[in-house]
């Protein structure tokens, strides 16, 4: 046995399988040819936010779209920051907006899929395997450099204005021999394990991102680590095995991984493996005084994804949005395939945005109201109920104690060729829907009325209205109200005699409005007044009489 056999056996006493039993055990899928494989990989290291949300939507788009498989890989070695729940936090989310995984994690006790265990945690046996390789093949190592050690070879980096880090002199556990390392193992001293870069900083390599075009930046010269202390890999080892074994085709992720690519291209080529192609996502980036910025998980609120389901966006809003800022032209299709369902848009990576897509809140409530406004009144009711259940309990119980009239409320207006756009998000119902529930305790009235003019059109519309009346009719009984109290029932023929009237039918029909609702804006009022009932407008128009 040789000295680097001795030294593998001794560093990894029960590692049996090698990386060739890891490779027939994990084949290349059987899929067509150009599908993508692509992955989403979360840390659990807090709650779903919008960045990985739309990452995530990238990739669950470029699976579709070629007929490829999208798969959740839970990266938790850093159980440090670990956060209690997070995992399934970022599942549901992954549901809840309509990005079902084809297979992967599927929380602590399940999982779907031939290419697993989708859990780091769970593959540590895997990444051993693949380490005792590199050590046989003289590409691996143990660094027994204590925190002190390292400090002191970054200060004395800092002192000589060098790059800091593992790497040439100054990876001094590099030039131990096999027979040092292995005394030292058995003196019970701690190690890491590191990679023996064959990198050259002065060389660089080129690699053509499928966003950003071709990007050239220097070789990898240090000696990461590969193992920690307690045996668990790095982030930059595990994701190589991983995504090779899992037979990733694309890495598609946030640009902030640029930097560390040619890590991750060495890494695949020391192993063996052909790297995959990368595709790096701008950040999305928010305005701010005139300038635009990250949007940032500690400043904006609407960087986590719960604020949207606080607020009451129905995911289908969400999700809309997000397309019109991962691909340029979305918004035209969508203008001539209005009834299309999103999948059947041809999405591409090239397409979308090298510097970062910039987050509108306001497009997004546009977005929203054609959301909303397309769906019907029972879908509107079931969304805003099972919203209010957990987000404004008091209007839960008043809209849920009568179906019927809360459907009829959100029926108004709705469907047809231009149906309102009051509502962005749940959370405007309160606002938009008080004044069903309650009678108006204050009256905009019109400004060009007098109090008088007021108590003559409420006096005189009270006997004459009608709960069964069309709108049509319901009109024609105002128009025809017109003349009796000084107003005239055609807007065309007041513009051109003002003077001869104190208003038009409109103004007749602003008062009727205010007197029920307390708004000079609102749906149809004739579907309004049918949905209360006679009894209840009846008394509301005597109500406002009351207060002049």
């Amino acid at each position: 046995m040789t000295a680097l056999e001795q030294l593998a056996e001794l560093l990894f006493p029960n590692v049996t399988k090698t990386p060739e039993d890891y490779e027939a055990l994990y084949p290349p899928r059987n899929l067509k040819e150009g599908a993508r494989v692509v992955r989403i990989a979360p840390s659990p290291t807090g709650y779903l936010h919008l960045g990985v949300l739309f990452t995530a939507t990238i990739n669950y788009l470029t699976a579709r779209s070629t007929d490829g498989v999208f798969f959740f890989r839970l990266e938790d070695t850093d159980k440090k920051r670990e956060v209690d729940g997070g995992a399934e936090d970022i599942l549901a989310g992954l549901r809840q907006y309509g990005l079902e995984i084809d297979e992967g994690y599927q929380g602590e006790t399940a999982s779907i899929g031939d290419y697993g265990p989708y859990r780091q945690s769970d593959r540590a046996e895997i990444y051993h395997a693949f380490v005792k390789a590199l050590v046989l093949q003289n590409l691996a190592y143990p660094c027994f450099c204590t925190p002190d050690e390292l400090s002191a070879v970054r200060e004395k980096q800092d002192g000589q204005k060098l790059r800091t880090g593992y790497y040439g002199e100054f990876a001094t556990c590099r030039s131990l021999t096999p027979e040092q390392a292995m005394e030292k193992i058995r003196a019970g001293l701690p190690y890491v394990m590191r990679l023996r870069s064959p990198g050259d900083e002065s060389h660089r390599i080129k690699f053509d991102d499928m966003i950003k075009g071709t990007i050239e930046i220097p070789e990898n010269d240090q000696d990461i680590v590969l193992l920690k202390t307690d045996g668990i890999p790095t982030y930059h080892f595990a994701h190589a095995i991983d995504d090779h074994l899992m037979r990733t085709t694309h890495v598609i992720r946030g640009d902030e991984w640029i930097a560390s690519v040619p890590t991750h291209i060495q890494l695949f080529r020391v192993l063996g493996f052909k790297p995959p192609k990368y595709a790096h996502v701008s950040p999305i980036m928010k305005e701010e005084d005139g300038s635009k910025r990250k949007l940032s998980k500690r400043k904006d609120p609407e960087a986590a994804v719960h604020f949207y389901t606080e607020q009451g966006y129905p995911p289908e809003s969400v999700m809309e949005y997000l397309h019109t800022i991962a691909n340029s032209d979305y918004e035209d299709w969508r203008r001539c395939n209005p009834d299309k369902p999103r999948s059947a848009f041809p999405f591409n990576l090239k397409k979308m945005s090298v510097s970062g897509a910039l987050f509108d809140l306001n497009k997004l409530n546009d977005v929203s109201k054609n959301v909303i406004a397309g769906m019907t009144a029972e879908q509107v009711t079931d969304a805003v109920i099972d919203w209010a259940r957990d987000y404004a309990p008091d209007w839960h119980a008043l809209l849920s104690k009568d179906i019927a009239f809360t459907t009829g409320l959100f029926s108004i207006d709705r469907g047809g060729a231009k149906p309102r756009k009051d509502l962005a998000k749940w959370s405007d119902v309160p606002a938009y829907a008080e004044y069903f529930f309650n009678a108006p305790s204050e009256y905009p009235w019109p400004e060009n009325l007098s109090a008088e003019d007021i108590r003559t059109i409420l006096k005189a519309y009270l006997p004459v209205y009608d709960p069964t009346q069309d709108k049509q009719a319901w009109f024609e009984t105002i128009k025809a109200l017109c003349p009796a109290v000084g107003f005239c029932p055609e807007v065309k023929e007041y513009k051109k005699q003002p003077d001869a009237y104190k208003g038009h039918a409109g103004d007749v029909s602003t008062v009727i409005r205010v007197a029920v609702t307390g708004r000079r804006n609102t749906p149809d009022l004739c579907g309004i007044m049918s949905l209360l009932g006679k009894d209840a407008v009846a008394k509301r128009l005597n109500a406002a009489l009351n207060t002049l």
